[in-house]
């Protein structure tokens, strides 16, 4: 339906379907646990929420593009194949957290209901978040996604790290939601529009824009705002120890769904709205920074989840570095963004996808509604539990980037031609020179699970964690197979 810029466009209700799904979820999950108190219950209706959401997710992209909430060309809500990507990977993480904490439920350390009704309000803000066409509703649905997770993380009863890690990740996270709302709002007293299509617009038709102090302070306030969500050096200091005082299943979460949100908030806001010669040093410059620190800082770990935590702030810099590769190219054409924006999030996909697998296997293997231990803990692991054991080794060898870890070979080899393909050849050389930095750690954990063991260790009881692991390899071997199946996605 046509529409003057003064006319505002009938809703979508389908487009809203999944977001409707993780909404109904949240408050399905609250009714149940009023109604019924039991947890088993409780849980499964969060599960069946997730599955549905996913599902629901699918279908919307499959059948093209939708938008809503649009005032004539420009829509604050556009649902199309890459938020289908994002939707359904929030909701899978979803259901795989809930898989992982069994342990933390059935120990008393967390109310059920309170429990999966964040992760529900969580994921709700994870699959909006895919879809925002507006820096307003971006940044609403970042803050959905992530305000739960403040509770989430100090919600282990009678732990002290467990409250001074919630703390830390609340203060850090007021301070970036305030940056990135300043520089929003500066953005819209440069540009004169909150869309991000018609920022980008606007900024390219007028380029003596750039110069304005006014448009650096915007850029650089909501890029920088929206790093703090990335973990990227140097504003990176909260996650090690929010992940380490944090439940095994929350700073699973976090390491994957929290990051994932503020890698798709900031893709967005680049490769839409943002002039890439401002943002392309700024993120050149932060992804070599973050990929060198946190490998370097990996070395020197020997708790597990510390080392885990390090290794994601590593990570998040081969996610930037195609995007500070923009502004470095020759002819920066709209193709290029485009072939920047899939080559990141294709990589972001395929990393939650191990770390999550490696969560896992760590979960299996340590006892119940125990944190994360030290890498001795572990040590002949894979002796004591082949499968659980070849399950984390696969993750983290998928992580290190080698074969048979094969998703995270096809990860690293799609950033790397990005950015041969954007003439930023010495980045292409930093992002190889710290995936072999990293091989040292991956590796010696992962030899540590097959090292003779310490002691005998009772065997863990943890059947869903085991499926979660089981399900997310074999996810991980389907894509390195065929890493086409996102790599299409995230390139629609």
């Amino acid at each position: 339906m046509s529409a003057s810029p003064s006319v505002v466009q009938s809703v979508d209700h389908v487009a809203l379907l999944p977001a409707y799904l993780a909404a109904g979820t949240a408050v399905l999950v609250l009714l149940t646990d009023l109604v019924l108190a039991r947890p088993r219950a409780t849980v499964a209706v969060a599960a069946l929420g997730a599955v549905a959401t996913a599902l629901g997710a699918g279908l919307v992209g499959a059948g093209g593009g939708r938008r809503t909430f649009c005032v004539g060309g420009d829509c604050s809500y556009v649902f199309g194949g890459r938020a289908a990507l994002v939707g359904a990977v929030f909701a899978l993480l979803t259901l795989g957290v809930l898989g992982l904490s069994g342990g933390h439920l059935r120990a008393g350390r967390a109310p059920a209901g309170e429990y999966c009704f964040l992760l529900a309000c969580s994921m709700t803000g994870g699959v909006v978040l895919g879809a925002a066409g507006d820096l307003i509703t971006l940044i609403v649905a970042l803050e959905t996604l992530t305000l739960p997770l403040y509770v989430l993380v100090g919600l282990r009863r009678g732990s002290l790290a467990s409250a001074e890690a919630a703390v830390t990740f609340f203060v850090v996270s007021v301070v970036a939601t305030t940056v990135s709302l300043l520089g929003a709002a500066l953005l819209y007293a440069v540009s004169g529009g909150l869309h991000l299509g018609r920022v980008g617009a606007v900024l390219a038709e007028r380029p003596e824009v750039h110069d304005l102090p006014l448009t650096a302070a915007a850029v650089a306030l909501l890029v920088l705002g929206l790093a703090f969500k990335v973990a990227a050096v140097p504003f990176h200091a909260w996650a090690p120890a929010t992940y380490d005082g944090a439940p095994l299943p929350v700073a699973a979460y976090l390491s994957t769904a929290s990051k994932l949100g503020g890698v798709v908030a900031l893709l967005a806001v680049v490769t839409t709205a943002l002039p890439a010669d401002r943002t392309g040093p700024v993120l050149a410059l932060l992804a070599v920074l973050t990929m060198t620190v946190g490998n370097l800082v990996a070395l020197r770990q020997r708790r597990t989840v510390r080392l885990l935590a390090w290794s994601s702030v590593a990570q998040a810099g081969y996610i930037l570095a195609p995007l500070g590769a923009l502004a470095l190219a020759a002819g920066r054409t709209g193709e290029a963004r485009a072939g920047a924006y899939a080559a990141a999030l294709a990589y972001a996909v395929f990393f939650v996808l191990l770390e999550l697998a490696a969560f896992a296997g760590v979960t299996a293997l340590r006892p119940p509604d125990a944190d994360g231990g030290t890498l001795d803990d572990l040590r002949g692991a894979a002796r004591r539990h082949p499968w659980l054991g070849a399950g984390l080794a696969l993750a983290l060898i998928g992580l290190a980037g080698l074969p048979p870890g094969l998703a995270g070979l096809f990860a690293k080899v799609t950033v790397v031609r990005s950015l041969l393909d954007g003439g930023a050849g010495w980045l292409a050389l930093v992002v190889a020179v710290n995936a072999v930095i990293g091989l040292a750690y991956y590796l010696r954990l992962a030899a540590t699970l097959y090292a003779a063991p310490a002691a005998a260790a009772a065997a863990p009881r943890a059947r869903a964690v085991a499926a979660v692991l089981g399900v997310a390899t074999v996810a991980a071997v389907v894509v390195g197979f065929a890493p086409q199946l996102v790599l299409d996605l995230a390139a629609r």
